[in-house]
């Protein structure tokens, strides 16, 4: 049986407050589940700061599907050029069917209008699904950088953006 893939048009991607209490139940979802495949010292790196995604500096978006939030993510600017992902999550109930890419194309979106023409990110060796999704997307393993250099488990990868969507 083939997966039914919900349309763009179904998923409702919202900028909220990184300290909404949506914002910290998924925030707490995603902490809880990568600690339980990373519990090594150094392995997890979850710090955000609510001025990393104030306007004109970054976002924090939820997804919404029927009104109910089902995943979320982060972009913030590290300089002119460059931005980061943080903090991508999608609830179990609603992976495998194309709501981490609808997440994705808006923190996209959302780096071009900063004025990114570089989008990276960190995610860990033990999250398959997560370096499916950005490799399907384009992203391409790059060297540790910033904080993430040293740890043991992480994978960093980037991509070129181009200036149209």
């Amino acid at each position: 049986m083939a997966l039914k893939y919900p349309s763009p048009a179904a998923i409702d991607i919202r900028r909220v407050d990184l300290f909404s209490s949506t914002a910290q139940e998924l925030i707490a979802a995603l902490n809880t589940e990568w600690e339980s495949r990373s519990q090594e010292e150094g392995a997890n790196h979850f710090r955000l700061e609510p001025h990393e995604v104030a306007e004109g500096n970054g976002a924090f978006y939820i997804a919404y599907m029927s009104d109910a939030p089902i995943g979320c993510g982060a972009v913030r600017r590290i300089d002119a050029t460059t931005a980061e992902l943080k903090r991508m999550y999608v609830a179990p109930a609603g992976r495998g069917i194309g709501i981490g890419r609808v997440i994705l194309k808006a923190l996209e979106t959302e780096a071009r209008r900063l004025g990114a023409r570089r989008l990276v990110l960190e995610t860990g060796e033990r999250q398959p699904e997560a370096l499916a999704l950005y490799q399907r997307a384009g992203f391409v393993e790059i060297p540790l950088f910033g904080e993430y250099v040293g740890s043991p488990l992480s994978v960093c990868l980037e991509k070129q953006l181009s200036s149209d969507a």
